[in-house]
């Protein structure tokens, strides 16, 4: 089954350890999660379910490319990586 890892820093806000989930998809995995974890949706996820924008997800070190369908593919043996977005000037 696949991953799920919260960066510390999100775990300093939300109770999200380590997980391995069954899921196809991002949206499958994660709504798996947050099933455990109901509070860690409304900080990874906007009103209409898309990634907020501080938050970025990896799956086997590549940024998920649908931010708001979270469409894109895992593999029973993918690491899902949940972090905060760092930005700056």
């Amino acid at each position: 089954m696949p991953q799920v890892v919260f960066t510390p820093t999100l775990q300093r806000h939300l109770t999200c350890p380590p997980s391995e989930v069954p899921g196809t998809t991002v949206r499958e995995v994660l709504d798996r999660v947050f099933g455990n974890e109901p509070r860690a949706r409304g900080y990874v996820l906007d009103e209409q379910g898309a990634l907020r924008k501080h938050v970025v997800v990896f799956v086997d070190g590549e940024a998920v490319q649908d931010r708001s369908g979270l469409s894109d593919g895992v593999r029973a043996e993918s690491q899902v990586y949940v972090m905060q977005a760092l930005s700056g000037g």
